[in-house]
């Protein structure tokens, strides 16, 4: 079976094909620097960019201490393997735009964000999920992973799961088309 890291690496290698100078473009902001900058400017409000390995992997650690429950090996792979900006992909069902971390800070931003995620799906009684990508713009529909079993679910804030979209990740990984459309930062 194909490893997370394998499968993001093949789906970045696939969109960085479809691009027409072997990178993507993004604003810069010197206020916002990542390692996977290529330090290439289109105009002076454009740097381009390449999603690259994470020399020490970020670590979920402190959110399941946190949080009193283990992170599934799934999240620590997706998060933990490279930084980059969001890339862009679509499935028979949609647009689909994969969150990476642009920097160490995007990575304490996700943090925060899970911690508020975390609290709602408790509340609700909800079992826990960890984000990893956003559907269409004009939705609130997002895909997670579920902590428990690893399958890729399709969710809306503060509801059940709608369904199961893939046994893992890497399997989900697999089945996307990378979209030709400009990756972002979210």
């Amino acid at each position: 079976m194909k490893t997370v890291k394998s499968a993001l690496q093949d789906f970045i290698e696939r969109a960085l094909a479809e691009t027409d100078d072997g990178c993507f473009w993004t604003p810069f902001d010197a206020d916002w620097r990542s390692p996977c900058e290529l330090n290439n400017h289109r105009e002076a409000d454009e740097i381009s960019w390449r999603p690259v390995p994470q020399a020490s992997p970020v670590s979920f650690d402190g959110l399941a201490n946190a949080l009193e429950q283990p992170v599934h090996p799934d999240i620590y792979a997706y998060f933990g393997s490279f930084w980059g900006g969001s890339l862009e992909a679509t499935t028979d069902a949609g647009h689909v735009s994969l969150i990476q971390l642009w920097n160490p800070a995007d990575f304490d931003r996700l943090i925060e964000n899970l911690v508020g995620h975390t609290l709602v799906q408790r509340r609700a009684k909800l079992d826990y999920t960890v984000f990893f990508a956003t559907t269409d713009p004009d939705s609130e529909l997002f895909l997670s992973i579920d902590n428990r079993t690893g399958r890729v679910m399709l969710e809306e804030p503060g509801k059940a799961p709608r369904r199961s979209v893939a046994a893992n990740i890497a399997t989900f990984l697999d089945q996307l088309t990378p979209a030709t459309s400009s990756p972002g930062l979210h």
